[in-house]
């Protein structure tokens, strides 16, 4: 079972775009009744947008001893010098495997490696059991609400302490 399966995790590569398209996919699927199109676009990506994603932030992946990708996550800094997160998706099969743990932490050292003391993250109602794991590593509402494509979209904040 996918549960006791090693994985792996790194900085993604062009060569992963297929599997991280696949799993942002297969992870939204799910959901794409209570996303607007647009909305459900903007999450799941596209080939053009994944590459504009791999432009602007930090790509990674989590692969199966098959290096399939099975997970994923991006962040980068903002110009405020936050730390933002975004595009966290595991495989259905894969959750609740440590996966989304290992990604989590992979992407906060990458931000404190950068200096950032502060992580945001934006979420959708629908995401219950994410915001549920959200919460459960530190991060908080911070009572903004965006508009994302015609949904609320929720703010979290994590607080990084120094290591």
């Amino acid at each position: 079972m996918a549960e006791h399966e090693t994985f792996s995790t790194r900085r993604a590569e062009a060569a992963d775009s297929r599997g991280i398209l696949a799993c942002l996919r297969e992870a939204f699927g799910p959901f794409r009744a209570s996303y607007t199109p647009a909305a459900f676009a903007d999450t799941v990506l596209d080939p053009e947008s994944l590459r504009h994603r791999f432009a602007k932030m930090t790509v990674l992946v989590a692969l199966n001893r098959s290096n399939v990708v099975i997970g994923t996550i991006a962040c980068d800094v903002m110009e405020t010098g936050e730390g933002h997160i975004r595009g966290m998706a595991v495989l259905p099969d894969y959750q609740g495997a440590g996966i989304a743990d290992a990604l989590l932490g992979a992407a906060e050292r990458e931000l404190r490696l950068q200096k950032c003391s502060r992580i945001t993250l934006d979420t959708t109602q629908p995401l219950q059991r994410a915001i549920r794991f959200y919460e459960r590593n530190g991060f908080r509402p911070s009572g903004k609400i965006d508009n994302f494509f015609g949904m609320p979209l929720f703010e979290y904040v994590k607080n990084l302490a120094p290591e």
